[in-house]
């Protein structure tokens, strides 16, 4: 079966013989798909550029009962700009990976696909700081995959928290005064605000607000938490992104 769809490459995968290799693609049609990419380890094969790690391409699979073979590559954005700083490469590896992780397999994903395209766009251009963008990504990615926290009133009370709370094991927001659970994290409106706009702002902007830097690397360590909280597990690549 010949199909079409355009994707990105967000994992090398193993090596198949001399000069074959596995990658890990999220694609517009298909989701998250592994693909046999034939003779790609020589230096003049035609689909060698378009099957590295983050290269955005126009794709023609083959299907074969389980199995899908790139037939055709063709690039469309190689982010070569991202390689130019580790913790910026670093942060983009580490989207890659959340995005195996979250968005759907065998099933169209082109929100998903969005959101990924639009924050490396965002990282080479440097228009946001690394932390907001890496906020701003994790949570949204969460809220496209059915782990949207509820930000809109007091889960207790129902009020408008004068002194919001997120509890992130429940998901749920909370004034200060409702018996938050331990560990609960403490707000201020600006991040709130800033949540609330990640959540429900229409894909193209999202990513579009500014904050002090306090409040940016309190936005950045809620939206990591609640993703832990979320997930149970955390990554390779955000450690080395940590680390360095």
């Amino acid at each position: 079966m010949r199909l079409t769809t355009d994707g990105i490459v967000i994992r090398e995968s193993s090596n198949i013989g001399e000069a074959d290799r596995f990658v890990t693609l999220l694609t517009r049609d298909f989701g998250v798909i592994r693909a046999a990419a034939r003779g790609v380890r020589q230096v003049k094969n035609r689909n060698a550029a378009a099957t590295q790690l983050l290269c955005y391409a126009q794709l023609v699979l083959y299907k074969n009962r389980d199995t899908y073979i790139i037939d055709t590559a063709r690039p469309e954005r190689m982010f070569f700009e991202l390689r130019e700083d580790i913790e910026t490469l670093a942060l983009a590896q580490y989207f890659c990976e959340l995005s195996a992780v979250l968005a759907p397999q065998e099933e169209p994903a082109q929100e998903y696909l969005r959101l990924l395209l639009n924050a490396l766009h965002l990282l080479g251009e440097k228009t946001y700081g690394l932390r907001q963008i890496k906020a701003v990504f994790e949570l949204r990615m969460l809220a496209l995959a059915g782990y949207c926290p509820a930000l809109q009133s007091c889960a207790v009370c129902g009020a408008e928290p004068p002194q919001p709370v997120l509890l992130p094991r429940q998901g749920v927001l909370c004034c200060a005064a409702c018996r938050p659970e331990p560990g609960a994290r403490a707000l201020t409106p600006a991040v709130l605000a800033a949540l609330r706009h990640i959540v429900s702002a229409p894909a193209a902007r999202c990513f579009a607000f500014r904050l002090p830097e306090p409040q940016t690397a309190l936005l950045a360590a809620v939206c990591e938490e609640y993703l832990m909280e979320r997930l149970g597990r955390t990554f390779k690549t955000l450690e080395f992104f940590h680390s360095l």
